[in-house]
């Protein structure tokens, strides 16, 4: 098992520790996603693929048999235009090298991972990167499995494994951490209120409130 931190201040992820990995996220894999709403799963996907380009987070895309599975949904794909997602044969990601090392060049132990499916695709290598001294955080809905039983017994099998259950609004909440980190705010702001539902809502009436006069005035 690893050694991570799981309670203090230092459980907490930053910006600074963060490593992405994004899993599968393919056309073959959303038509058998029954866990949740797929158009939910899919946009807290790229949610998270936004914020993570926000804060410079560095993130590894890849595909599992993409030529039959399909390429990866153009939602993610549109935030990285430049990278080409990482194809392979392997079902369980870690066991293809050239994530491994992809993950391990980047020098971070704060491993988050969201995929489809989750009892497959995120949980053989969040459990097999949580026994290699990675502390391996599983975005639960930016995941989804082929039924609720499937995701959720994956995401106690993951617990058991040492891994974190953690949802994409968490997740970027630990890396702002600080409404005085500006330079984040603008992105953020942004991602929110195309991807955070009522909060992004409620956020442009705020701001619509901000900007109308007040009685009379002009």
């Amino acid at each position: 098992m690893g050694t991570e931190i799981k309670a203090g201040l230092g459980a907490l992820l930053t910006p600074e520790e963060s490593v992405l990995v994004l899993i599968d996220h393919q056309p073959f894999q959303v038509a058998n996603l029954h866990s949740h709403e797929p158009t939910m799963v899919i946009n807290n996907a790229v949610a998270l693929a936004k914020a993570a380009k926000v804060f410079d987070v560095p993130t590894i895309l890849t595909t599992v048999l993409e030529e039959r599975g399909g390429l990866l949904l153009q939602g993610l794909q549109d935030v990285f235009p430049e990278q080409k997602p990482i194809n392979r044969t392997f079902i369980n990601t870690w066991q293809d090298e050239r994530v491994v090392n992809a993950v391990k060049a980047t020098g971070r132990k704060k491993l988050i991972i969201a995929g489809l499916w989750t009892e497959i695709c995120v949980a053989m290598p969040a459990i097999q990167a949580a026994g290699e001294g990675f502390e391996v955080y599983a975005v639960t809905d930016a995941s989804g499995g082929v039924s609720k039983e499937a995701h959720d017994m994956a995401v106690q099998r993951m617990i058991q494994s040492g891994v974190t259950p953690i949802t994409w609004l968490a997740v970027v909440g630990e890396w702002q951490r600080d409404w005085a980190r500006e330079k984040t705010v603008p992105g953020l702001t942004e991602v929110q209120a195309q991807h955070g539902g009522a909060s992004g809502v409620a956020f442009a009436w705020e701001t619509q409130l901000l900007n109308t006069p007040v009685g009379g005035e002009a």
